[in-house]
């Protein structure tokens, strides 16, 4: 796989931006940035997308940007020449893909069918845009079509929202959605990029799923773990279940029987998807120490500390 699309697992979200006026580029990059979002798929449905991406990548140059809605071969020059990383097509032009190929850019057609699906597999592609999502099945389409195709990976886009993000992001098969409900034009047209912002926050937050699963207490030994964990169950009636390392108590205490991880104990935080939630930890500038990784018996990654210690307490990441 291309190592830009490598990326859009990572971001999970891919923001389909269109952009009426050029002098709206940098306020909107910095407002998806700060949402937790540095990458935007720039349609080229308007005269000033060349000119944003171009602002885009001089004032953000760490940002992934791309060009959608590119339909001839010289938007794909006008695309690359204003800085543009990536293509996104809303349906499969041979001539467009071959060219892009050629070239050594990625692209991401839009498919809808298993007909165009065997093209684009014939094309060497191993990741297509299934578009309009919603509109032509939705998840329940992608699922029946995907089974034949091996490791084609699929980027939905097209009634994507907030409300079905997770369930799309749940199949193994997709890749990320495009999505454009937290760049509406008519919030950049407003100059609302606070609201933008805020939306891309929503997602962001809505697409990890953070939360506090548990809370890990450290004891000097054994028998003092054992009075707490018992402590809690006799004034809270809180059930205990005991495993080799801990007492776990009502399901959100863990009471340790030695002094593990920091210097009061760790705090378990969940996400939906670890390899996002990583990345995005990663993005803002937080550091995680590899060496403390956990594995499941598939090889996904089920623990990982944070290097930061935050107010006493170590944090790991773990899967819901």
């Amino acid at each position: 796989m291309n190592e830009i699309l490598k990326k859009f697992r990572d971001f999970g979200i891919i923001p389909v931006v269109r952009i009426d006026r050029a002098e709206d580029a940098v306020s909107l990059a910095k407002a998806l940035i700060d949402g937790g979002l540095p990458v935007a798929e720039v349609t080229f449905r308007t005269d000033a997308a060349g000119e944003a991406i171009a602002a885009m990548k001089k004032a953000y140059p760490e940002m992934l940007l791309g060009a959608g809605t590119v339909l001839t071969t010289e938007q794909v020059d006008a695309a690359l020449a204003a800085g543009a990383e990536f293509i996104v097509s809303p349906g499969l032009n041979p001539k467009v893909v071959k060219y892009c190929l050629e070239k050594g850019v990625a692209i991401v057609p839009g498919v809808n069918n298993p007909s165009q699906i065997e093209q684009a597999l014939e094309l060497g592609l191993d990741v297509v845009k299934f578009f309009p999502a919603e509109a032509s099945g939705g998840l329940n389409m992608i699922k029946a079509m995907s089974a034949p195709y091996g490791k084609l990976m699929f980027m939905p886009t097209g009634g994507i929202s907030e409300a079905n993000l997770k369930s799309y992001l749940d199949f193994n098969k997709i890749i990320a959605c495009g999505g454009s409900w937290m760049v509406k034009p008519d919030m950049i047209n407003a100059g609302d990029f606070a609201g933008i912002t805020a939306l891309t926050k929503g997602a962001v937050n809505k697409m990890l799923g953070f939360g506090v699963k548990h809370i890990g207490i450290n004891s000097a030994n054994e028998e003092e773990a054992s009075r707490t964990a018992n402590l809690f169950s006799k004034v809270f009636g809180m059930d205990i279940h005991e495993i080799p390392i801990s007492y776990f108590v009502g399901g959100g205490v863990e009471v340790m029987k030695y002094d593990g991880e920091g210097r009061l104990g760790h705090i378990a935080v969940a996400t939906n998807y670890m390899d996002r939630a990583i990345a995005y930890l990663e993005r803002n500038g937080m550091e995680l120490d590899y060496d403390s990784i956990m594995r499941d018996e598939k090889g996904n990654i089920k623990l990982i500390y944070l290097k930061q210690d935050f107010g006493g307490f170590a944090v790991h990441l773990a899967r819901w």
